[in-house]
């Protein structure tokens, strides 16, 4: 059998759920897949997910390291800034600048210091 990768899933270390669902879910525009504790006073492990990313967010001691980098290849990019713009959140104003290899970036940070930098190959 031949090996083949299929996905790859990062876990993102939060601590506040609230900050974390003002974020994830009223900023960028995510959904709640599913949510699991051990039992109510467990720390909370989730996924949530837009189109085809899938994040874990994990209330879990070495679960993820604060400030944490991930880059998410995607197309639409201009779009979704306009959507993020659109929505005049607080905390955030990000841009779209020039990426490597002939790429755009835009770069989110979340409450947790956990940066995601959304990029798209210049056609």
């Amino acid at each position: 059998m031949a090996i083949e990768f299929q996905s790859i899933t990062p876990i993102l270390r939060i601590f506040d759920i609230a900050k974390a669902d003002e974020f994830y879910l009223g900023y960028l525009g995510f959904k709640i897949d599913w949510d699991h504790r051990v039992d109510d006073n467990a720390p909370l492990y989730r996924q949530v997910s837009r189109g085809g990313l899938v994040l874990h967010l994990s209330e879990h001691h070495g679960d993820g390291s604060p400030g944490i980098h991930v880059r998410v290849a995607m197309k639409g990019l201009v779009a979704y800034h306009s959507e993020l713009q659109a929505k005049s959140y607080q905390y955030m104003r990000p841009g779209i600048e020039e990426g490597p290899a002939l790429s755009s970036e835009m770069v989110v940070i979340d409450p947790f210091g956990n940066r995601i930098t959304f990029c798209q190959d210049k056609e």
